[in-house]
């Protein structure tokens, strides 16, 4: 059975946001290939000792599975893309759809807050191509969780309802996990600011 229609903003927000995942996962490969054709000449990203990409690429977690993980990136972040396209061609997908969908962002949530954990607390530098992978994936997650929860997995009508009137307060839910990371990040790198003005 076909879904519901989907408000216009959502679909152009799961084309922007794939796009800008895609951006950074293709830079991060281009960067990638640099490093292992150059492995001693600096990276475009690697900007200063706190914010640099060579330390994370070169890292295990940067290949978790066995493979670069903007290849990943570059799979996944395709996703969004095509369902806003489809969206906005007026495509209804069905429950089951959107369950898969959904899945696929909470890993993509899941795997980027790992990969921040493990760039801030253990590699300890920050890659400016990831982080525009998280700041892009957040609100990708958070809107599209939202949204399928208020129209797409078939809960009951209160329950629905109750998400669709949530959908218009869930950029707080954004701005906090934007704070958080941000607060990570600061207080683990406090001279951060002083390299970067």
């Amino acid at each position: 059975m076909a879904g519901a229609r989907q408000p216009v903003w959502i679909a152009i927000l799961f084309i922007v946001t794939g796009l800008v995942g895609l951006y950074g996962s293709f830079t991060l490969i281009i960067e990638r290939f640099a490093l292992i054709t150059n492995p001693g000449v600096p990276l475009n990203c690697d900007i200063n000792p706190f914010v640099s990409c060579g330390p994370v690429i070169q890292s295990w977690q940067g290949s978790l599975f066995g493979f670069p993980n903007p290849m990943i990136g570059l799979a996944a972040f395709a996703a969004p893309v095509a369902v806003g396209v489809g969206l906005l061609a007026g495509a209804r997908f069905a429950r089951w759809f959107w369950v898969l969908y959904n899945a696929g962002l909470l890993f993509a949530i899941v795997f980027i807050h790992w990969l921040m954990v493990q760039t801030v607390f253990v590699i300890g530098t920050l890659c400016p191509y990831c982080m525009l992978v998280w700041l892009f994936t957040i609100p990708l997650f958070w809107y599209g969780t939202v949204n399928n929860l208020g129209r797409n997995f078939g809960l009951p009508e209160s329950a629905a309802s109750f998400f669709r009137s949530a959908l218009k307060w869930t950029w707080l839910v954004v701005l906090i996990d934007y704070l958080v990371i941000v607060a990570i990040i600061l207080s683990n790198f406090p001279l951060l600011l002083t390299v970067l003005f």
